[in-house]
């Protein structure tokens, strides 16, 4: 069955939250690798943030369902993103038998958004009959 997850994220809140609260947000919300390869850049972490809230939805737990870090947004050779899952949002993944995930993103100054498709055997169990 085929699994999909969609997410815009205004960059202004993420700016807004990197100077209201500094690098606790940073820590809270990326791997130390995200922070590294998206160098400080705002729209580039908005495209990150709206990317893992699209991976929680394909999951089907939300953002309660497993944490930020859970989910790390890589850029590949050529700068394609890749999704990597950890702790919790790895045991969703192997429970649902999701097999591939892809993610698309893009950017402006203003917003980000991401679109992310995956295969999973079976529904997931966060997800209302």
């Amino acid at each position: 069955m085929l699994t999909t997850g969609i997410d815009m994220c205004e960059v202004w809140r993420i700016r807004e939250a990197r100077e209201r609260f500094g690098q606790r947000f940073l820590d809270r919300v990326y791997t130390s690798e995200e922070q590294r390869t998206s160098r400080g850049r705002d729209p580039e972490l908005a495209a990150r943030f709206a990317s893992k809230e699209a991976v929680m939805k394909a999951l089907g737990t939300g953002a309660r369902g497993v944490g930020w870090k859970d989910i790390e947004i890589l850029p590949m050779r050529g700068g394609k993103p890749e999704v990597r899952l950890h702790g919790r949002a790895k045991a969703v993944a192997e429970r649902i038998g999701l097999t591939d995930l892809t993610v698309s993103q893009t950017h402006s100054i203003e917003y980000a958004l991401s679109i992310v498709v995956g295969t999973a055997e079976y529904p997931s169990p966060y997800h209302a009959p």
